[in-house]
Formats: structure tokens, C-alpha cells, sequence
């Protein structure tokens, strides 16, 4: 019968999933918000029911009473989180806001079934807590916020600091080839995760009054500084995420192609030297090569994301009828193929479309923008979200090297869903200026929505 379940389950998922990512798009369709309504309400029951089957599912397959308790504190966060924001920020973006829970539904779903509710995933919900608690001040910040684009100096001290502090004895520790976490008791942390938000910070504080060529040589110097302390630490994903944030708002900020130009030269060229250093980087981009050449040693993770993949086919094996188990990292950096593999190629490409519907908003928020340094903020942050996207998923099927990063609101880290879910009330406290503009209505009335 549990069996019967989980198969006809696939199907229904699939159907469900694909209607909630076609709602991501529809909304753009609408010019007003008020013609949007209907469409967040649908995908508010859509997002809620994919969540309700998945436990269900789970439930069925462990008969454990925690996955129950646990299914219930998710649904009570998810319920408070879009509530309370549509209390005070009635203005704010409603498709950011239920993407970004229904992403964190499936990270917590798919890390009960790969720890069937133990403490990763326990201590993932607590750190999402605290985040979306956060998150919720920070668009009164921006609001009030006046005084960020003065602290660009500050950005740049404090942004250093957080990721060398992965240098300081008894508190770096080593992970997966590259020195970029630090353990202080039993709270671990990944500093480049905040780091690169504040670096976003730094760069558009320093570079959004029209800046000149002194400047520009000062900022990429800080820059460069950035990257070489990641790439010294062996932690090249976030590395070339610094590097791409940095050389698209150089791009915005003079409207010069060729610091583009002349970045992505440097860029190649860091990365042969980075491939002739480390051993970590020529075992991955063998691995990307030659996935079959070495499957019980240096390809032993690609090949395995590959067969959960080709596995799992379009609408997937069934919760707990594949083996993501056997993919190394998988609750992490390749938690994309053990969600293909038992939920489906369809369901992960529409899954990419929430994603890629989150960056589109990133981006439209940016462009209505007339503020340059919150523009050049905007697009520092979804340009960083963007990128992060792209090399998780492009590593995990072969696309490009594997780096190493998480896939936002998804993958297990503390650090990744605690920097990501900033990310979004940044930008929501951008589009509700972006509407207080729009509107032209009084601060205390554009809030409350009337």
C-alpha cells in the first residue's frame, strides 16, 4: 500500500510542481499587484500541499512520530513567516516571499528523508528561525538606511576579518579540501557566506558616485584582496562568486566593457595557476573531464550524481525508492541529484524555474531602481544569488567543475540559509522602496499597503 503510495505520488508531485513554477512566471503578466492576488493564493495552496505529501510520505516510510512534530513546526514557520510579512510589509514582494519558503520546504523535506529528522535537519529549522526572525527587521534598515552608503570602509574591515578569521588557531578547521569553516563549540560557521554579502555592500558603497579611475584601481585592489584570501584558503566557489559580483557592478558602476574584458583575462589566468597549486582543483576538473575514468577514487562523487540522475528519470523513483544515501555530500553540495533522483527530472527543471523566477525579480527590482547605490546593490546580490545557482547545479550534472558551493534555501549549511534568507529581505526592503517610489505615498501609509 506504501509502496502504491509513493508511486502514484511522482505523478501528482510532478503535476503540482509544474503548476506552482508556471504561477512563478504568470505573476509577471499581471502590471498591478492587486491583479496578482489570486495567483500568490494558489501558489500559497500549491507550495502546501507538495509540502503535506512529501511528510506524508515520509511518515508512511519510517512510522516515526518526530516527522509528524517536525512537519508541524515547519508549517507553523512557514504560516507566521508569510502572515506576518503580509501584516507589516504588505507592499512587499508576495512571489519572493513564498519562493523563498517553498524552497526551504523542499531543503527541510529532503533533509528529513536523507537523516529522517535528525539533528542536520533539526538544526537547519532552528537557524531558519533565527533568519527569518532577522529578516524581518531588515527591511526597515534599508528604509531607514541612509546612512549605509557611508560605510564603505567599514564593509571592506569587517568583510576581511570574517573570512580570515578562518586562520585563527583552534577555531578554522579544514572541510572537503578548503580552510573556510570555523567550529566555536558546537556552532560552525562558513564566513565567506556573510562575507559576500557584505562585500556587496562595500563594493556598491565605494563605487555608486560616479568613481574614478583612482578609485577603481583602490576598489579592485580591496577586491583582488578578497579573492586571494579565498583562493589561499582553497575555498574557490566563493572565490570566482566574489569575482563575478565584483566585475558586473564594476561594469554597472563605469560602464566600461573593458574592465570586463581585462577581468575575465586575469580571471583565466588565476585559474590556471589555481589548477597547477591545488590537487583538489586537478581531481575536479579530471572529474569533469573523465566522470567514468577513476569511479572508485577521483570521480567517485560526479559518477554517482550522474547515475542518481540518469536513475531517476523524469518523474523520479519515489521517496525512499532511490539511493541518494551513496552520493557523497549529498545533504549538501548534491542535494540537486538526490532530489532528481527521486523526484524527477520534471520536477528538477522546474525547480530551477523558481530559481531562475527569483533572479528574474532580483533583476526587475534592480532596473526600477534610480538610487545608484542600492542599484549596484540589487545587482550585487542577484548576481551572487545567480551564480551560486549556476555552480551548484552546473557541477552536480557535469555542466562545469564541481566548486563546492550550496544550492540556496535547499542544501544543508547554517551559514548558506542564513546568508540566502538576508539576501531576500535585502531585496524585499529594495522593492518596497522601488514602490514608495512608485506609489509616492507617505512612509507610513506605503508600508501598510494603503
Amino acid at each position: 500500500m506504501v509502496n502504491l503510495l509513493t508511486q502514484s505520488a511522482r505523478y501528482v508531485l510532478a503535476i503540482l510542481m509544474a503548476l506552482y513554477a508556471m504561477k512563478c512566471f504568470t505573476v509577471f503578466r499581471k502590471k498591478y499587484d492587486y491583479d496578482r492576488g489570486s495567483v500568490y493564493t494558489t501558489q500559497n495552496v500549491l507550495m502546501f500541499m507538495i509540502h503535506f505529501i512529501c511528510y506524508l510520505l515520509i511518515y508512511l516510510h519510517t512510522e516515526d512520530i518526530a516527522v509528524i512534530v517536525f512537519y508541524l513546526a515547519q508549517v507553523v514557520l512557514f504560516a507566521t513567516t508569510l502572515i506576518v510579512y503580509g501584516i507589516f510589509y504588505r507592499r512587499a514582494s508576495r512571489l519572493l516571499i513564498n519562493n523563498m519558503c517553498f524552497l526551504m520546504m523542499i531543503g527541510f523535506m529532503m533533509l528529513t528523508r536523507l537523516d529522517d529528522a535528525d539533528s542536520p535537519a533539526i538544526r537547519q529549522f532552528f537557524i531558519a528561525v533565527a533568519a527569518v526572525v532577522i529578516s524581518l527587521f531588515i527591511p526597515v534598515i534599508i528604509e531607514k538606511g541612509a546612512f549605509l552608503k557611508k560605510l564603505g570602509i567599514a564593509y571592506g574591515i569587517l568583510g576581511v576579518l570574517l573570512i580570515i578569521s578562518v586562520y585563527i588557531p583552534g577555531v578554522g578547521v579544514e572541510r572537503y579540501g578548503a580552510t573556510g569553516w570555523i567550529q566555536i563549540g558546537p556552532i560552525g560557521l562558513q564566513p565567506s557566506e556573510l562575507a559576500k554579502i557584505v562585500f556587496v555592500f562595500f563594493v556598491a558603497a565605494m563605487l555608486y558616485n560616479k568613481p574614478s579611475f583612482k578609485r577603481i584601481v583602490v576598489v579592485t585592489a580591496c577586491a583582488a584582496a578578497f579573492v586571494l584570501i579565498l583562493v589561499v584558503s582553497r575555498d574557490l566557489g566563493a572565490a570566482l562568486i566574489f569575482f563575478m559580483v565584483y566585475i558586473v557592478m564594476l561594469f554597472i558602476a563605469s560602464g566600461k566593457a573593458r574592465y570586463v574584458v581585462l577581468g575575465l583575462a586575469g580571471a583565466s589566468a588565476a585559474a590556471a595557476v589555481a589548477y597547477k597549486l591545488f590537487t583538489h582543483v586537478q581531481t575536479r576538473v579530471y572529474a569533469w573531464l573523465h566522470p567514468w575514468g577513476d569511479m572508485q577514487n577521483r570521480t567517485y562523487q560526479i559518477s554517482q550524481s550522474l547515475f542518481a540522475i540518469g536513475t531517476g528519470g523524469w518523474f523520479g523513483l519515489g521517496l525512499y525508492n532511490g539511493i541518494p544515501d551513496t552520493i557523497p555530500v549529498g545533504a549538501s553540495d548534491f542535494i540537486f541529484a538526490a532530489i532528481v533522483e527521486e523526484m524527477g527530472a520534471l520536477f528538477g527543471i522546474c525547480l530551477l524555474l523558481v530559481y531562475i523566477s527569483c533572479f528574474i525579480m532580483f533583476i526587475n527590482i534592480s532596473l526600477q531602481i534610480t538610487d545608484t547605490f542600492y542599484k549596484l546593490l540589487s545587482i550585487g546580490l542577484s548576481v551572487a544569488y545567480g551564480v551560486q545557482v549556476i555552480l551548484c547545479v552546473g557541477g552536480v550534472v557535469k555542466f562545469i567543475p564541481h566548486t563546492g558551493v550550496t544550492l540556496p534555501l535547499i542544501s544543508y549549511g547554517g551559514s548558506s540559509i542564513l546568508a540566502t534568507i538576508i539576501v531576500f529581505a535585502v531585496i524585499q526592503g529594495l522593492y518596497l522602496l522601488k514602490q514608495r517610489e512608485v506609489y509616492g505615498v507617505e512612509k507610513k501609509t506605503w508600508r501598510s499597503g494603503k
